[in-house]
């Protein structure tokens, strides 16, 4: 039979995954002989086999931790359940993986009348002994039997207004007496200290799948099958006087990073105290001025527990009688500042190496470099929450149009631009907007996208919305209505949504920052590209330390209002002669928009999609609109709107889109060829290196690559014959289509680049709308039937095994073809390390997420090097 039991002196911190991260360090500080309270551990295994057996503790576990607590009580001289020595005991979680707060703790465990009269007796401190006889009442009926704390507090509040007290310190032993006598009438307490720890061992396993808890794990990608530990240790209490009291510390500060000792401390109190904040705690200096050599102690504790975890540690301690009592280490939660200066000034005191500081630093450290956030600290009002679409925080006044969006805006005033969804045509306001909320969409929806290109907070898929644009109102299902001009904030990294301006800190870069930047440029393989189309994207991304353009959206540079009337005019245009002559005006556009991205990429590679969109997401689709448009061109409004209707799309995804445009209308790919080329030509001519990589989207097929490249091909020599230039180009693919990745080795042959379009790859094997996902995406997560939402995390088991098979196929027939991927999964840390793993040569991803992308990506070589 499998050992379910382990003493803190069987055990060490190798064992997380069996004895949970706090029963592993208790072990830990066991083995250093620190002054730490006696306990043992159920294993998680154990709690793995209680849910696997319809929750029924295994049948000799109580045996087994029975001569464990013999053990115990040998070596902390006491008795459990003994009132003339009576040992008590705190019932602790702790998951092989840190979730603070997450789960249940019962303290005083082991009380009953007659015990709490014996330790009253014992310690000479009869007010001590009922105070820890009511909290353990109200904390074991709460956790173990579900009836809600607030009941007990509610009458403590009621007993100290009737006797005219105000603080618990004003209660005396005979207080306490009369509340638990009022307490018992609440709860059905059980008596016997042996049934309370049972219990108590069940409740704690149980809080495993408390809703909290599982939340917590969603939000931080913990499998739900590693299951909690129990610990169960012997109690020392802060609460015995005034020469005794709790504590909690950091061996650095977990706000700044600053290298100095921080914490807090009650004198007479217990631990819960600390955490709850009933009183206002006291800086940790102040135990150096009353109890020096506690403090001495305390002090040489932190420094030796830094030093053997080789990272920042969160101490909690008791000091009983003057006493010093570790009672756990952890490393220390902190903000993504302190994170970075943690990492790289450990690097420098020699603690760690580059490669581990690397690993300490996750993706939301790194987004308060990047973007404002929310403060975590400042009291919130949430009334409604969605899909957080891109990072940040983000306070304005809420509209609910992009041209209402630029008019507030235009007056200095900040806006959250409001939309059931969001089209091209709302670029303009999007631009203008601090953020922006859709009760429609997922995390690839127009709003998504463009939204983390730009940098702005973004959240979608708030289905607890109901929008209406003629009320100007946004109703949450709870009866909450935000009106047209009222201020609300907008996390896009939880996806909460605020009301009020709730306070931000700064995005601002570092020199521990950039240093830890440098340190992953010099430990990856991957190269990071950046998703842009304007020069200021283009620009932002460079600064941020992009290696190209991998992914330009050349539609996107149609959508400006100087712009979209040339664009709808050639859309709607009778004949060749027509469309040529809007096309020639489109061309100019494009050339110099072309030009100053060369410019900013000098040297660097850019990738440009052709056209991609279905035409009809370039018309207006209201009567008002088609209307201007028809006499904007010179057309009767029928015209406008038959073409229109013609043009609509039962499933636009899926229709007149991507190379099926240059096959039916190759004169539009004639005129992007000649737009990229002569831009080109301009920016050698400038002293310029410009590298374009001409990409065609959305193929099935090798013959529509091989008619594409013609025209491809006839436009760039045709302009370097005018030119008399030469400038090294690629032409190759965007993977999308499920078809294009099982014939990769029939497209190989005809082209250079392969680059992975994951958004409609996973939309296309999926099945699965990636503009409508959010409505559902979040009970399939809830429910399990997915692990993450694959728009976010490249699934690998489908998707990536597509990818896979197309590579593998592909470099058969072809050596030298550079593969990529530039759907938003480059992005994304646990798709980058598929990626890396998969022989990829780059990811591309918005220019905001590019450092992201950089640390990912050296995390993920430094994983596969131990590996290896």
């Amino acid at each position: 039979m499998a050992k379910r039991v382990y003493l803190f002196n069987e055990g060490n911190r190798d064992d997380r995954e069996l004895l949970g991260g706090k029963g592993a360090n208790l072990c830990e500080m066991t083995s250093l002989g620190l002054p730490v309270p006696f306990g043992f551990i159920i294993t998680t295994d154990t709690c793995r086999e209680y849910f696997q057996t319809g929750n029924k503790l295994p049948r000799l576990l109580e045996q087994e931790y029975r001569v464990a607590l013999d053990m115990v009580e040998k070596q902390m001289d006491a008795r459990f359940g003994d009132p003339e020595n009576p040992l008590l005991f705190s019932v602790r979680s702790g998951a092989p993986v840190s979730m603070p707060g997450m789960m249940n703790t019962i303290l005083n465990l082991g009380l009953n009348d007659e015990i709490a009269a014996g330790l009253a007796a014992k310690t000479n401190n009869p007010r001590f002994a009922y105070d820890c006889y009511r909290r353990f009442i109200s904390m074991f009926a709460d956790v173990v039997m579900g009836i809600p704390g607030e009941k007990f507090e509610h009458e403590i509040e009621q007993y100290k207004a009737t006797h005219g007290k105000v603080q618990d310190v004003e209660m005396s032993a005979e207080d306490w007496q009369a509340i638990i006598a009022i307490y018992k009438t609440l709860v059905d307490f059980p008596e016997d200290p042996f049934q309370q720890l049972k219990m108590a061992v069940e409740a704690v396993f149980q809080s495993w799948h408390t809703p909290r808890a599982i939340i917590y794990r969603e939000m931080n990608n913990i499998p739900d099958t590693l299951g909690t530990a129990v610990s169960v240790q012997a109690m020392v209490f802060g609460n015995f006087g005034e020469d005794s009291g709790s504590g909690v510390a950091f061996t650095r500060n977990p706000s700044t990073g600053e290298k100095q000792f921080f914490g807090e401390f009650l004198f007479n109190a217990a631990g819960e105290d600390v955490v709850a904040g009933i009183r206002t705690p006291l800086e940790v200096e102040a135990l150096r001025e009353r109890q020096p050599e506690v403090y001495e102690e305390l002090y040489k504790t932190q420094a030796l527990l830094e030093k053997h975890y080789r990272d920042m540690q969160d101490l909690e301690f008791t000091v009983q009688e003057g006493r010093f009592y570790m009672l756990q280490t952890r490393s220390g939660k902190r903000t993504g500042r302190a994170a970075v200066k943690i990492a790289v000034e450990m690097v420098g005191e020699g603690m760690i190496t580059e490669s581990e500081a690397l690993m300490r630093v996750s993706p939301e450290h790194v987004e308060a470099f990047l973007h404002p956030t929310v403060d975590p600290t400042a009291k919130k009002d949430i009334v409604a929450t969605g899909l957080p679409a891109s990072p940040g925080g983000a306070t304005g006044e809420i509209v609910f149009s992009a041209e209402e969006a630029e008019e507030v805006a235009a007056k200095g005033r900040s806006v959250i631009l409001v939309r059931r969804e969001t089209t091209p045509e709302d670029i303009h306001g999007m631009k203008v907007a601090a953020g922006i909320l859709t009760e429609l969409g997922g995390m690839t929806s127009h709003a998504a996208v463009v939204a983390r290109g730009m940098g702005v907070c973004a959240i979608t898929a708030c289905g607890t919305l109901t929008i209406n644009y003629a009320e100007g109102t946004a109703q949450t299902d709870e009866g909450v209505v935000m009106r047209r001009g009222d201020t609300i904030t907008i996390d896009g990294t939880s996806g909460e949504v605020m009301l009020g301006d709730i306070p931000k800190t700064e995005a601002s870069s570092s020199d521990d920052f950039q240093t830890l930047l440098s340190w992953a440029d010099k430990h990856r393989r991957l190269k990071v590209r950046a998703n842009a189309e304007t020069p200021e994207d283009a620009a932002k991304a460079r600064e941020l330390g992009a290696e190209g353009i991998g992914l330009c959206r050349t539609e996107h540079m149609f959508f400006e209002a100087s712009r979209i009337e040339k664009m709808r005019a050639m859309i709607l245009a009778e004949s060749s002669e027509e469309r040529q002559k809007y096309l020639d005006a489109l061309l100019e556009f494009q050339r110099a928009d072309m030009f100053e991205l060369f410019k900013v990429m000098d040297g660097l590679p850019v990738t440009i999609r052709l056209l991609d969109p279905p035409l009809h997401e370039f018309l207006p689709h209201d009567e008002e609109d088609m209307r201007a448009l028809a006499k904007s061109v010179g057309k009767p409004v029928e015209t406008v709107r038959a073409i229109a209707e013609d043009l609509a799309e039962v499933n636009p995804m899926l229709g007149f889109r991507g190379c099926r445009l240059s096959i039916v209308y190759p004169e539009i790919t004639e005129m992007q060829v000649r737009a990229i080329m002569s831009a080109a030509a301009d920016a050698v001519e400038q002293g310029f290196k410009p590298k374009p990589e001409i990409m065609i989207p959305l193929v099935v097929n090798v013959r529509e690559i091989r008619l594409i490249s013609e025209i491809i091909d006839r436009g760039v020599q045709a302009v370097l014959r005018e030119r008399l230039v030469s400038v090294p180009y690629k032409v190759g693919t965007m993977m999308e289509t499920p078809r294009a990745t099982l014939g990769a080795d029939r497209l190989a042959p005809e082209v250079e680049f392969m680059s992975f379009g994951t958004n409609d790859l996973t939309q296309m094997t999926y099945g699965f709308s990636r503009d409508d996902a959010g409505k559902f995406i979040t009970s399939y997560i809830e429910k399990k039937l997915v692990d993450a939402d694959p728009f976010v995390t490249l699934d690998q088991r489908a998707v990536g095994r597509l990818m896979e098979m197309a590579i593998t196929e592909s470099r058969r027939v072809k050596k030298g073809i550079k593969y990529g991927i530039c759907g938003e999964h480059g992005g994304d840390p646990r798709s980058i390390r598929f990626c890396h793993n998969l022989g990829l040569d780059y990811v591309s991803c918005s220019p905001f997420r590019v450092p992201i992308a950089r640390i990912a990506a050296a995390q993920a070589h430094v994983e596969a090097s131990k590996d290896d």
